[in-house]
């Protein structure tokens, strides 16, 4: 076993022996060969790079990154340069408390990420002028698609018609388009004095222009207004410390991308998408949404509001398929606000202004329009100026044959201005007067304390501490959770991300300026084409939503190559995840559902039954493997057999890839799409809901359906995200994973994963029956816990096991899904034996305290279950001290390195009724 692969696999030799002994086997490949169908098991080791070392990893990754050249870049068109405080860059973004958090679905231990993107959403709001604001969407043009498709729910009349001002960025446009033909919007992209408001549900407008100008909208929008549509404003946030507010100007919404807030090109992601609603929308709101509650004790806590919007829920009724976030780089954003506040912000506004008019000012007319911080500007065949510029290092941007436009931000200075005039030998600069005179802001932002005391560097470093502090993170203990994979994020796989020679690439840089992200693209690529047996990869869609959708259009697009566009027919097993049926229902198929068995598997009869009566009609059929039931389904290759019979595809969601990698390809065992999940499988961390990363792998007859570049290519289905390349600052993570796992890491990597969940399963079946096993009794890389009859003998939910969990200092396993009233439990292979041991001893622990309410020793009401989590301050109010020992310090709990939950548990129902967004007054939330 090599170096790194021994340090991120926390399973020694040792104790995979005693693991083994425990599970009755004699090897990992005897576990293996009992849990993995025999017809689909790989004969091979993989065809990848035999591992490297770390330091020969970073070798390689300083070798690519010298490929990549830093040009001085005037581009634009979305993504700016900017500078990322270093207090901000080592204490969030390189910090592990921050970056390996998990989705703050368990509130009382996410207090801290959750205030941070409750600071994000204030921002938004305060600068869009609108009322509610997400915890951050993909990107700029995916939230204008969110945005689209959430004023055709919200619209009252029956229109389908959707305008677009076509001064909007092409890679929006591009990404609309994909969007809106699968569910029969049409979409009509013109410039805005020729709308036709006629039977229309909603407008766009790009304010800023994507050439730069600020526009007079006001007559456009009374007509949009008029005709009862609903208004769309795709704008920039520092563009808006100085010029008017969208919801001044009658927005209904407004997207943009927050990456100017100190997120780096990273050739293209992940950048913090946002979007922001008036009041009434915020039901049909897309993503996450954190709003303000109370516990228990009557304090102030934060949670995800309105979850009933969650695609878990709604299934193939959901108002989105988006299940993250970008939190990490939203919380940066929001974090930069903070640093720089509403001075600071409208500071470096101006400055970049002043550039951007300082340029203009030696051009003719170019000052007669307002504009803010991109100037376009005329000139005699503009393509071939900018290649000239690019042999100097200069990268403009190239609007048309005739038109060049150049962006400023706060990395630019009065020397990059005379560069450019000199570079464009241009004329001395010309006396003009501010034209941004009749747009200029006047209302105040950001007014709540955070924005306004956080501006020196020690306060900063501990503000981003302190909220650090109330959090569990992968770095304080294992976070158990069924299909999430949250393993090891290891510090030589991080390094690269924040280079400047990776971070610093715009995504429409040249391909001489990005040869290295390129060559590592290509390998990369070439490695998840190999581990999972299909034939071309796209790694554009930015979350494993995305790549859900892409794949589901790829098969929609073949079947319509063959003359058979009558088949959207897309067959999910209940067990399913919540996206498949919402990302289907995107891509314009009507979703049937499957039912699954009492073991757990695809009910094979009702499968048959289905496909013989939507036979003409179906498209494909999305499975999960191993299922979400945690199983390998015996069945797998005869289910594929069937629906290739009937003429239908089949979608192997990948989420429990991690289980498959090294033993299994789901292209070679009879599926011909998949999407893979880079933050889960391969490394990349959560960040407390994001940056995701959901590449799509296809067969070679789906691989011409894949997704097109955003700026024009070929393709006939279209770009789902706004760089080619998707959220690609984050891939040197994965690409530096597979180098140092090399094949046998990999493949050791599942089988420990299978190994730790078995393990798992048979030390607790005892205590909790476990749902469902094979015909060894074994499972694949996840058990679940079934609860339903201890709730029903004792009063204990799977709620107040997770709560009691974090008064052992553990992230509960995921609740209630596939089945209510169950715990799912994945301990992935980066776990040690001592932390997987320490985590049944707690549930064990857990047992005994449910055995004493069914006794009736304890009353329900009275345990320390039903009271969980516990808070110093709760347990100081209670003189029983015997309660509050055991409340404290439970079996297991080490008092010196005791976590404490910062608050109690959180009254959900009380912050859906009374919803506040945005930063609170803590006086008038104690009036409720």
């Amino acid at each position: 076993m090599s170096e790194f692969i021994a340090r991120h696999i926390g399973v020694t030799p040792s104790a995979v022996e005693s693991m083994l002994y425990e599970l009755e086997v004699d090897s990992v490949e005897q576990l293996i060969s009992k849990t993995v169908p025999a017809d689909i098991l790989m004969s091979r080791a993989l065809d990848v790079p035999e591992a490297l070392t770390e330091v020969e990893a970073i070798a390689r990754l300083r070798q690519l990154a010298s490929k990549n050249k830093i040009d001085n870049c005037f581009i634009g068109q979305g993504y700016y340069g900017t500078i990322t405080p270093a207090v901000i860059q080592r204490n969030l973004l390189e910090n592990p408390g921050w970056y390996t958090s998990y989705t703050p679905y368990q509130p009382e231990i996410s207090q801290g990420r959750l205030e941070s993107l409750l600071n994000f959403q204030t921002v938004i709001t305060d600068l869009t002028g609108l009322d509610i604001a997400g915890a951050s969407l993909l990107d700029e043009a995916t939230a204008a698609a969110e945005a689209m498709t959430l004023a055709h729910r919200s619209h009252k009349g029956t229109s389908n018609k959707f305008l677009v001002d076509s001064n909007t960025h092409p890679q929006t446009i591009a990404v609309l388009k994909t969007r809106a033909l699968p569910i029969d919007i049409e979409l009509v992209v013109a410039p805005i004095d020729m709308f036709d408001f006629e039977d229309v549900f909603g407008v766009l407008y790009s304010y800023p222009a994507t050439t730069g100008e600020i526009r007079d909208l006001s007559a456009s929008i009374n007509s949009a207004k008029a005709a009862g549509a609903l208004v769309v404003f795709a704008t920039d946030l520092l563009a808006l410390t100085v010029i008017k507010s969208p919801a001044e100007l009658g927005a209904d919404i407004a997207i943009g991308s927050a990456q100017r807030f100190g997120v780096p090109f990273g050739f293209g992601g992940p950048h913090a998408g946002f979007m922001a609603v008036r009041s009434g929308l915020e039901r049909s709101l897309p993503g996450r949404l954190v709003g303000v509650s109370k516990d228990v004790h009557g304090n102030v806590a934060y949670r995800l509001a309105l979850q009933t919007r969650e695609q878990h829920i709604r299934r193939e009724k959901a108002t989105s398929n988006i299940c993250t976030a970008q939190a990490l780089l939203a919380n940066i954003s929001g974090m930069y606000a903070a640093y720089h506040g509403p001075n600071g912000l409208k500071q470096i506004a101006n400055r970049v202004h002043s550039l951007a008019f300082e340029f203009a000012s030696h051009l003719d007319k170019a000052t007669d329009v307002a504009f803010f911080d991109t100037v376009t500007f005329e000139v005699a065949n503009a393509p071939a100026v900018a290649q000239e510029l690019t042999t100097k290092g200069i990268l403009l941007r190239v609007i048309d044959e005739k038109r060049l436009s150049v962006a400023f931000d706060e990395t630019k200075t009065s020397d990059d201005v005379a560069l450019l005039v000199r570079a464009l030998n241009l004329g001395p600069a010309k006396a003009a007067a501010d034209n941004l005179v009749g747009h200029t802001r006047t209302s105040d932002f950001l007014t709540a304390e955070v924005f306004n005391r956080y501006h020196s560097e020690t306060e900063m470093m501990r503000y981003l501490r302190k909220l650090m502090d109330l959090d569990l993170a992968l770095d304080r203990t294992m976070i158990p959770l069924g299909s999430c994979t949250m393993k090891l994020n290891s510090a030589t796989e991080m390094a690269a991300v924040t280079w400047p020679e990776f971070a610093n690439i715009h995504p429409y840089a040249p391909a001489e300026s990005s040869a290295g992200w390129l060559e590592l693209i290509r390998e990369l690529e070439a490695d998840l084409v190999e581990i999972t047996g299909y034939d071309a990869v796209s790694l554009q869609p930015n979350a494993g939503s995305q790549g859900e959708f892409a794949g589901l259009l790829a098969i929609s697009a073949f079947h319509k190559s063959r003359g058979e566009s009558h088949r959207n027919i897309c067959l999910i097993p209940a067990s399913a995840h919540g996206t498949n049926a919402a990302s289907a229902v995107m891509a314009g198929m009507k979703v049937v559902v499957v039912g699954c068995d009492d073991g757990g598997y695809v009910d094979m009869q009702d499968l048959q039954e289905q496909i013989a009566k939507y036979s003409e009609n179906l498209a494909a059929i999305m499975v999960t493997y191993p299922s979400t039931h945690g199983v390998y389904e015996e069945t797998i290759t005869e289910i594929c057999e069937l629906v290739h019979a009937a003429g239908g595809q089949v979608y192997v969601d990948g989420a429990n890839l991690n289980a498959l990698v090294g033993v299994a390809q789901p292209g070679k065992f009879g599926a011909d799409v998949s999407h893979l999940n880079l933050h889960k499988t391969f490394a990349i961390p959560h960040g407390g809901g994001g940056p995701g990363v959901g590449p799509v792998a296809v067969k070679a007859h789906l691989a011409e359906f894949l997704p097109g570049n955003p700026l024009g290519g070929e393709s006939s289905v279209g770009a789902v995200s706004a760089a080619n390349f998707g959220s690609a600052g984050v891939l040197p993570i994965s690409y530096a994973y597979i180098r140092m796992m090399g094949p046998n890491g990999l493949k050791s990597a599942s089988e420990i994963s299978v190994l730790s969940a078995n393990y798992i399963a048979k030390k607790l079946k005892n205590h909790f029956p476990i749902l469902y096993t094979n015909k060894s009794g074994l499972i694949a890389h996840e058990c679940i816990l079934d609860l339903r009859t201890i709730t029903k003998t004792s009063g204990v939910t799977v709620d107040d096991v997770a709560k009691r969990l974090m008064d052992y200092g553990f992230h509960a396993p995921t609740m209630s899904f596939p089945v209510a009233g169950t715990l799912m439990v994945e301990p992935t292979e980066s776990e040690s034996l001592a932390e997987v041991d320490r985590f049944i001893d707690a549930m064990i622990s857990i047992r005994a305290e449910i055995s004493a309410i069914e006794t009736g020793a304890v009353e329900y009401s009275d345990s320390h279950l039903a009271n969980a989590p516990h808070t110093a301050e709760s347990l100081l109010r209670n003189p029983n001290i015997e309660y509050n020992q055991a409340a404290a310090f439970p079996n297991g709990v080490v008092k010196r390195h005791k976590y404490w939950p910062p608050v109690g548990r959180i009254d959900g129902a009380f912050g859906d009724r009374n919803l506040v967004c945005t930063c609170p007054d803590i006086s008038e939330l104690a009036e409720n």
